[in-house]
């Protein structure tokens, strides 16, 4: 995969996951516990929903940080090479996930 290609597709899936983020903000707010209002289902429904969107924004987080890291690999030239032998990653392995910084070998 060339660079430019490879810029597009990380930056391309940078914006769906900010996307994908401020879209969930709603989810990830605190839950207000007012007895009158809300039955306790429905409160315990509405707690398990924020804490499976803090769970989705923080694995978001996380594949943000990869792609950061691999917008950084190209810049500085070192964009398809593992960070851990050195060797050149998969040109398969790239297309599928664009921000894998470990070849097929050491990952």
């Amino acid at each position: 995969m060339d660079e430019q290609t490879a810029r597009a597709r990380l930056e391309a899936l940078r914006d769906e996951l900010l996307a994908l983020s401020d879209a969930a903000s709603e989810d990830r707010k605190p839950v207000e516990l007012d007895q009158q209002s809300v039955g306790r289902l429905s409160r315990q429904d509405s707690l398990q929903v924020q804490a499976m969107a803090k769970a989705a924004d923080a694995r978001r987080t996380q594949e943000l940080r990869r792609i950061e890291v691999a917008l950084q690999r190209l810049e500085a030239g070192e964009y398809g090479w593992c960070v851990e032998c050195g060797e050149a990653i998969g040109e398969k392995r790239l297309s599928i996930d664009p921000a894998a910084p470990r070849c097929a070998a050491c990952a």
